[in-house]
């Protein structure tokens, strides 16, 4: 979702675990493939790339949200997610890409008998959970079922699964192969192990290429104009009160509010009429 600040880091200084390059690196198969087995134990038969905005729009874009890497194969979709930087509300925030990942197949027609095997999979560069006490759980793994409160041997069996990762914390993973991978992700070292050496190559190749530095560009301006947008939202927001509240000149609390006064005085005209 757009923030209200949006800060650019140029091309040269990307590592896997940013935004657009975590995308165009896992945008080839083999890599995403191997991925996903490494940190779901999933094989994935056959890799596509549904072109998700176009499925389910306005929803998808009405949000300022966009699937990380969204990926299917014949009895499973999988949403892949790297999150660089603390986000609040992670649990809400799986709950919400879910529902697109379901929306996406209901609305081909499909009945919600046919909905397939579904994977969210957070990778996080920190500890995204904490106790009452703002404690972090520091766990390097945190797998989510559906199961029942009254009985945990009662699975509601949604076909769906949440885990999230804490690379922080990889020196706690047993699994060797993921352990490799969370501590490439943490400090961008990938150390002897192949898979990491892979996509850190991959990275720096990508660094030199124009077509990845055009949609990288193509990118960031989109990101800005999000950023732009919301802002001036915001302002049209803050001269409505200033209208409604204290009974300022619409003219005069669009130019103090940095406000369009078209969109002022549009969503002025849009507000319900007070009750008699």
């Amino acid at each position: 979702m757009a923030n209200s600040f949006y800060s650019y880091k140029s091309a040269d200084k990307l590592t896997f675990t940013d935004n657009g390059m975590f995308q165009a690196v896992l945008h080839e198969p083999g890599v995403c493939a191997e991925l996903v087995e490494r940190l779901l134990g999933v094989k994935v038969k056959k890799v596509e790339y549904p072109e998700l905005e176009k499925t389910i729009a306005p929803y998808y874009i009405s949000k300022g949200v966009r699937l990380d890497v969204y990926l299917k194969d014949e009895d499973k979709v999988i949403d892949v997610e790297m999150q660089s930087q603390p986000q609040e509300a992670l649990g809400k925030r799986a709950r919400y890409y879910q529902s697109m990942v379901d929306c996406d197949s209901l609305m081909k027609g499909d009945d919600y008998t046919k909905l397939k095997e579904s994977y969210i999979l957070f990778i996080c560069k920190q500890d995204p959970f904490k106790d009452a006490s703002e404690e972090k759980f520091g766990l390097s793994r945190y797998t989510f079922r559906n199961v029942c409160v009254e009985n945990k041997g009662v699975n509601l069996d949604d076909k769906c699964l949440k885990v999230v990762y804490n690379a922080s914390a990889y020196a706690t993973e047993r699994d060797e192969k993921i352990r490799a991978f969370l501590k490439f992700v943490c400090t961008n070292d990938p150390g002897e192990d192949e898979y990491s050496n892979n996509l850190f190559a991959t990275v720096e190749k990508l660094k030199a290429n124009e077509k990845f530095l055009l949609e990288y560009a193509a990118m960031n301006i989109r990101e800005m104009d999000l950023v732009r947008e919301s802002k001036k939202e915001q302002a049209v927001e803050d001269a409505l009160v200033a209208i409604k509240e204290f009974g300022i000149a619409p003219e005069l609390a669009a130019e103090k509010m940095g406000a369009p006064l078209d969109k002022v005085l549009e969503a002025l005209a849009a507000e319900p009429a007070p009750a008699n």
